[in-house]
C-alpha cells in the first residue's frame, strides 16, 4: 500500500495544475464559515447561556465569537492565509470540544469543518484570488502586471484534500447506508426530505411524488459513494462525478433544512472540477479585448500600486493600462491634452472614444468590471462624486514620482512561506523522494485512523458484535476507543451515520411551542410552525438540537425539558413577551416515517390535528415544565 501510495504522490509531484481552484476553494470555505460563525452570533444567547438572556455564563463569548467571524473574512479574502487558517482551525477546535456546541448543538458538520480546515493549512492558499497575492505585488510597484504569471500549484494539493475529505466520509457513510432499510430500498433521499422538522421550506411534493425517480437518486448516491474513492481522480471518469456529486449536495442544501452541511460540502467541488473546465470557463468570461484603456505615469509608485490593485481584482480582463509617457501621445482622443496634465491625473478612453479623467476615470473602472459596478455608480451621485474629487484631489497633487533603479524591482519585505512552499517548491529530486514517502506515510496514517472508525462504529456497532466478553477484544476495544477520541477531536474524523433507519425508526410524533397573548388568542411561536415545520433561521445547529436530541423516538424527559426552557426563554424574550405573564403550551401531532415509499407522504406530514399535552410557565428564573410522563402514549 505504501509503495503504490509513494509512486502515486512522486508522480503528480512535478505535475501543475491551476490555482484558481484552491483560491475558490478557500473563499468558499471561508464563507461557510462566515455565516456559520454570524449564525453562532444570532443565536449566542440560546447556545451558551444556561438560561437565555437571564442567566449569562459567558459575557464575553460574543467578543470571540465577532474575532473568528474577523478571521472567517481574512480567510475568504486570502488576507494572511496561513495565519488566518491556523487560527480558524483553533477556533474550531475549541469552540466545538470546550462548548454547548459540542452536545447539544452539533450541526452535523462541525467536526468536517475541522478536517477540512486541517487540510487547508497546507494548502496553497494564496496564489489565487487572495490579497496575500497583491500584498506582494505591491512591494514591486515599477514590475509591470504583465510580467506576473499565472499561478501554478501541484494536483495533490486538490487530490490529498478531496480523497481526506470527500473520500473518507463517502467511504464511512456507505457503510452505515447499507444497514438502513429505506437506503436499501433507494429511499435515503425521500425519507427525510418527507419529514417536517428536516425538510426545508421549498416544496418538492411533485419531485417526491416520482417513486422511480426517488429510488434513482437513491441507488445513484450509493454507487456514487461506494466508487467514489477508487474512480474519482480518473480523467475520463472525474467529470461525471463532479456533477453527480453537485447534484447531490445542491438537492441536500436546497431540500433539507441543513444548509450547512451541503454548503460546506460543496466548497470542495471547487477542487473537483476537471482542470480543463477552468480553463474553459476563464475563455468565456474573461474578454478577449480590453474595452477601456486607461493611461497612467509609470514613474510613480502610487499610481503603479493602483494599477496592480485594479488588474489583481479585473479578473474579466476587461481594463487595459498603459503607460500615458511613452503611449498617451498615440491616441488621438488625448493628444488635445498638455503632457504634463496627463502624468497629473488618471486617464481612460473607452472603446466608443469618450475621455474620461481623475474620479470619473475610476468610476469608469469599476463600471467596466461588472461586478463592482454598483461602487462605479455610487461614486457618479451629486454629493458623493464632489467628496470623492476632493479627497482624489488631495492625494493626487501631493503625491511624489521617482526613477525606478535595481533595488525597487526587488520586494521591500519578505513574507514568511505557506506550510505548502516548503513542500513543493523548489525541491530538489532528492528532496522530492524524501517528501513524497513522508506524504505517504502521513496518508497511511490516516487512512489507519479513518478505518479505526468505519469498522468500529460501521460494522461492529452495526453487527451488534460484543468486544467486551473476550480479554483481548476489550482491550483492543479501549485502546480504539483512545484513537478515535485523538482522530475526532483534532482531525474531524467521526461517524457519518445521518438520518439512518435508527434514527426514524418510531419517530411517529412531533412537537411544537405556542403561547397565548394578552387578548387570550394562540399564538405559535417563531420556532415550529402550525405545519409542523422549523421556520428560518432555526436551522443547522438549531435544528439538531431540537429534531435530533430533544425529539426523538424515545424522548428523554430531562433533555426535552431542558431545551423547552431554552426556546421558551430566547424566542419569548425575542418576541418581546413578558416570560412571567405569559403561558407556553407544548402540542404533539402524528406522523409517519416509513421505509417503504407512500405517496404524498410530505403533504400527509405537513396535515394533521394538534392536541395540546402540556404548558411551560416562568417565575422569575424559574420554569415550571407540566407534560406528561410518556409522550407516546399521549397522542
Amino acid at each position: 500500500m505504501q509503495s503504490y501510495l509513494y509512486n502515486k504522490i512522486y508522480q503528480l509531484f512535478p505535475e501543475t495544475a491551476p490555482a484558481t481552484g484552491i483560491g475558490i476553494f478557500r473563499l468558499l470555505f471561508g464563507l461557510v464559515t462566515l455565516q456559520e460563525v454570524l449564525f453562532l452570533i444570532y443565536f449566542n444567547h440560546l447556545i451558551f447561556d444556561p438560561i437565555p438572556f437571564l442567566d449569562v455564563e459567558f459575557p464575553m463569548i460574543v467578543c470571540f465569537l465577532w474575532l473568528w467571524a474577523a478571521v472567517a473574512l481574512a480567510l475568504m479574502l486570502g488576507y494572511r492565509c496561513q495565519q488566518a487558517a491556523i487560527t480558524n482551525y483553533l477556533l474550531w477546535l475549541v469552540f466545538v470540544n470546550f462548548t454547548p456546541m459540542q452536545r447539544d448543538f452539533d450541526g452535523g458538520f462541525d467536526l468536517f469543518m475541522t478536517g477540512a480546515n486541517f487540510c487547508l493549512i497546507f494548502m496553497p492558499m494564496d496564489k489565487a484570488l487572495a490579497l496575500d497575492g497583491l500584498r506582494k505585488k505591491l512591494q514591486t510597484p515599477f514590475v509591470h502586471y504583465a510580467q506576473y504569471a499565472v499561478p501554478k500549484v501541484s494536483p495533490l494539493a486538490y487530490s490529498l484534500p478531496v480523497i481526506l475529505c470527500l473520500g473518507f466520509l463517502y467511504f464511512d457513510s456507505v457503510i452505515h447506508k447499507m444497514f438502513a432499510p429505506h437506503w436499501r430500498n433507494g429511499l435515503g433521499a425521500w425519507l427525510p426530505s418527507s419529514m417536517p422538522y428536516y425538510m426545508s421550506a421549498l416544496d418538492l411534493s411533485w419531485l417526491l411524488n416520482q417513486e422511480y425517480l426517488q429510488k434513482l437518486f437513491g441507488y445513484t448516491i450509493l454507487v456514487f459513494q461506494i466508487t467514489f474513492l477508487a474512480l474519482f481522480y480518473r480523467r475520463n471518469l472525474r467529470p461525471f462525478y463532479f456533477l453527480i456529486g453537485l447534484g447531490l449536495h445542491i438537492g441536500i442544501t436546497l431540500s433539507f433544512n441543513i444548509y450547512p452541511f451541503g454548503l460546506g460540502m460543496l466548497s470542495f467541488y471547487a477542487l473537483m472540477m476537471p482542470f480543463s473546465w477552468y480553463k474553459a470557463i476563464a475563455n468565456v468570461l474573461q474578454a478577449k479585448q480590453a474595452s477601456l484603456r486607461v493611461f497612467y505615469d509609470q514613474q510613480c509608485p502610487l499610481c503603479c500600486r493602483t494599477v496592480l490593485t485594479i488588474k489583481h481584482f479585473d479578473i474579466f480582463n476587461r481594463v487595459d493600462f498603459r503607460p500615458a509617457q511613452a503611449t498617451a501621445a498615440q491616441q488621438p482622443e488625448l493628444q488635445a491634452i498638455d503632457s504634463q496634465q496627463l502624468l497629473k491625473d488618471l486617464y481612460a478612453v473607452d472603446a466608443q472614444g469618450r475621455v474620461y479623467a481623475g474620479v470619473a476615470t475610476y468610476a469608469k473602472i469599476l463600471r467596466v468590471m461588472g461586478y463592482m459596478a454598483p461602487v462605479g455608480w455610487l461614486m457618479t451621485m451629486p454629493g458623493v462624486y464632489q467628496i470623492a474629487c476632493h479627497i482624489y484631489r488631495r492625494i493626487a497633487d501631493n503625491r511624489q514620482r521617482q526613477l525606478c533603479d535595481s533595488e525597487c524591482m526587488v520586494p521591500q519585505a519578505q513574507y514568511a512561506p505557506l506550510l505548502y512552499d516548503r513542500l513543493f517548491i523548489n525541491q530538489d529530486p532528492k528532496a522530492v523522494k524524501r517528501i513524497a514517502r513522508k506524504l505517504s506515510k502521513v496518508l497511511i496514517l490516516l487512512i489507519l485512523l479513518q478505518l479505526n472508525s468505519s469498522l468500529h462504529y460501521g460494522l461492529l456497532y452495526r453487527l451488534h458484535v460484543n468486544t467486551r466478553q473476550n480479554p483481548m477484544f476489550s482491550v483492543m476495544t479501549d485502546m480504539s476507543n483512545a484513537v478515535l477520541l485523538f482522530s475526532n477531536s483534532l482531525l474531524g474524523i467521526t461517524p457519518h451515520a445521518l438520518y439512518l433507519h435508527d434514527h426514524f425508526e418510531g419517530y411517529d410524533h412531533i412537537l411544537a411551542i405556542t403561547y397565548l397573548d394578552d387578548s387570550g388568542q394562540e399564538q405559535w411561536l417563531p420556532f415550529i410552525n402550525s405545519q409542523g415545520r422549523m421556520l428560518a433561521p432555526n436551522w443547522g445547529r438549531v435544528h439538531s438540537m431540537w429534531a435530533n436530541i430533544a425529539v426523538t423516538p424515545n424522548i428523554d424527559e430531562v433533555r426535552l425539558k431542558k431545551f423547552l426552557m431554552k426556546v421558551t426563554a430566547f424566542w419569548g424574550i425575542k418576541q418581546n413577551l413578558s416570560l412571567d405573564k405569559t403561558v407556553f403550551l407544548l402540542k404533539v401531532k402524528t406522523i409517519k416515517a416509513p421505509f417503504e415509499w407512500e405517496k404524498d407522504l410530505r403533504n400527509n406530514n405537513l396535515s394533521g390535528e394538534w392536541s395540546n399535552i402540556g404548558q411551560i410557565s416562568w417565575q422569575g428564573k424559574e420554569v415550571q415544565i407540566q407534560i406528561p410522563k410518556d409522550i407516546d402514549t399521549t397522542h
